[in-house]
């Protein structure tokens, strides 16, 4: 039996419509800032109404803030992301789920207890990392002796180094792996009835087949809704790219907006600062608003 309780219908509408405020009054006021020259929007009290500036602002805040290249570099990168995050999840489910192997269980814990470590808790070793790819493989060859060895017979000094500082690859590599993605992936493939592994084997079709021609055509709400989430994250990356791209041309949509704030005694001209960040919110703002259905229907649909 449900209630009707309007009291509690009121309670909820009000505080959908509080958070709902909370949330559009920032970019409202974003989106009027950008409107302005600089005496308006440095004006106190704050203006709440529009001005006549907006086009001006943002082909000054383009201009400024190269967006043209900055745009392109944060797509490759968050295309990039979204796609190697998607693969790498999808074959690690998939031979968590499918493939009967002992440690398979503590292989998944232990990817979703990296849940627990984001980026910048392990930004330290990740720069590293970045830095010199191959100093792990190189710290194997000098502590076994290959590497005294390999000098004294051939007399070759081996260095191994492989620098992913300012490049796409160093941007994105590191980024790639998600344990949110392979557990929603875990959870479907688990759905996936025992008649149809079976009827597939019955029909010759080999692992990487049944992958590709069966599971991933089912998947595919779900692959819709982890690509809008990793596409959103990927493109807001903020401290990673400031990191590792330490030529100022190399930088990402959100490293040269934080750039163009204003520092020092200069003249505030958030007019132009909020421009820019209008657009930088228009990509991720499409793919949620187009990806919109599938993205809900990933989440919520129980029978795929």
């Amino acid at each position: 039996m449900v209630e009707n309780r309007p009291w509690l219908d009121i309670f909820t509408h009000l505080l959908l419509a509080l958070a709902a405020l909370t949330l559009l009054v920032p970019i409202y006021l974003a989106i009027i800032a950008a409107t302005h020259d600089v005496a308006g929007v440095n004006r106190v009290p704050i203006n709440w109404l529009p001005g006549t500036n907006f086009l001006e602002n943002i082909s000054a805040a383009w201009q400024r803030g190269d967006f043209q290249t900055r745009f392109v570099t944060s797509l490759v990168v968050a295309i990039g992301v979204t796609v190697g995050k998607i693969v790498l999840a999808m074959f690690a489910a998939y031979a968590i789920v499918f493939f009967e192997w002992r440690a398979r269980m503590l292989v998944f814990w232990v990817i979703f207890i990296t849940l627990m470590l984001p980026l910048e808790v392990r930004i330290v070793p990740t720069y590293a990392v970045a830095a010199n790819a191959l100093k792990p493989f190189q710290a194997i060859l000098d502590v076994t002796g290959l590497s005294w060895l390999i000098e004294t017979v051939s007399g070759v000094h081996v260095s191994l180094e492989w620098q992913l500082l300012n490049s796409y690859t160093g941007l994105i590599l590191p980024l790639i792996a998600t344990a949110t993605g392979t557990f929603l992936y875990r959870q479907f493939f688990m759905t996936i009835p025992d008649e149809l592994v079976e009827a597939a084997k019955m029909d010759g079709a080999g692992p990487i087949r049944f992958l590709i021609d069966i599971l991933a055509p089912l998947s595919r709400t779900t692959m819709a809704a982890l690509a809008t989430i990793l596409f959103v994250y990927a493109w807001n990356q903020y401290l990673w790219p400031l990191l590792v791209t330490t030529e100022p041309a190399r930088a990402t949509v959100m490293v040269q907006l934080s750039r163009m704030v204003p520092r020092g005694d200069s003249t505030p001209e958030w007019n132009i600062v909020m421009a820019g960040a209008l657009l930088a919110m228009l990509p991720p703002l499409a793919i949620v608003v187009l990806m919109q259905r599938w993205f809900v229907r990933g989440l919520v649909q129980t029978e795929k």
